[in-house]
């Protein structure tokens, strides 16, 4: 057999035996669905973060997600999107077709001019496919102080909000924890975040409120939702510590978590973002239906 034939050969019977794993895997967990009859109360929206399933493709994510219940998934940059819109999901936080550098960020004038042609590009991308909200960072400090921090942040992102409010897109930077996972990272506290969107005064410009980051880096979760939720447009999960399942294993109690934020009178979505952990993928797969049901209150 020619090389060349044996390799096609090979890529097709590799290919056929994920086709066939992945369906099997899918038709399982349908089959325990059937026997389930959980449904959503509809209270608060869900959705999940891509890369903490991408042992997945994103379309068995995207049948997982309905399967379920819900409808929408974190972290999508627009050459997958259709992919969303041919299964019928939402994209609930967008990335940019560009690096999405959480250490280069607006923090530093010198990544300004490429960070706004990406925004500027993908903001009427959105506005067309009907999506709302665009993740970005404040990257890193490297010896900077925070009104340094501040003053570059808010000039790069003033460039960027005029488009942002006419589509009507809103710039959501993500508080990460700088002590463990995002060492220097400068937006690691909420009251730095809240203090860049108040130099802004842009409707369109808030913070993403990562529950386990902030557990990580200030704690206090519930009071600090309640006294700055005017300033937070959307939620990732995550168990503390180590990001796993937020179940009784981890020091969060999510239930508790979750009916806070809803009395904030929060519309917008709650996404799960722990590590699955697991031999199977049916394993992993039914900890985001659990975690799911935790926060579902």
């Amino acid at each position: 057999m020619k090389k060349s034939n044996r390799r096609d050969a090979l890529k097709k019977m590799v290919l056929g035996s994920v086709a066939i794993g992945s369906a099997s895997m899918l038709s399982s967990y349908s089959d325990r669905e059937k026997k389930d009859n959980f449904r959503l109360k509809g209270n608060i929206n869900h959705s999940v973060c891509q890369w903490t399933y991408n042992f997945l493709s994103l379309e068995e994510l995207c049948i997982i997600a309905k399967k379920i219940g819900f409808n929408a998934i974190d972290l999508i940059a627009p050459k997958d999107w259709p992919i969303l819109q041919k299964n019928g999901i939402h994209c609930s936080m967008c990335y940019t077709s560009g690096k999405n550098s959480l250490y280069d960020g607006f923090s530093e004038k010198k990544f300004h001019d490429q960070l706004i042609r990406d925004y500027l590009d993908v903001i009427p991308l959105m506005k067309q496919a009907g999506y709302k909200n665009l993740i970005c960072f404040s990257g890193s400090r490297r010896g900077m102080d925070d009104e340094t921090g501040w003053k570059n942040c808010e000039e790069g992102l003033k460039k960027i909000l005029p488009t942002a409010e006419k589509n009507g897109v809103t710039l959501i930077m993500e508080l990460l924890n700088s002590k463990i996972d995002h060492k220097d990272y400068m937006c690691d506290k909420t009251a730095w975040g809240v203090e860049l969107a108040k130099r802004i005064g842009s409707p369109n410009f808030k913070l993403l409120y990562d529950i386990y980051h902030m557990q990580i880096d200030e704690g206090d979760v519930i009071r600090t939702i309640r006294e700055n939720h005017e300033y937070i447009a959307h939620f990732h999960t995550g168990g503390v510590p180590g990001r796993h399942i937020i179940d009784e294993t981890q020091e969060l109690y999510y239930p508790a978590i979750m009916k806070a934020i809803l009395e904030t009178g929060y519309k917008g979505y709650v996404a799960q973002e722990f590590v699955p952990e697991g031999k199977t993928n049916e394993e992993k797969i039914a900890q985001l239906k659990k975690a799911v049901k935790i926060c579902d209150v």
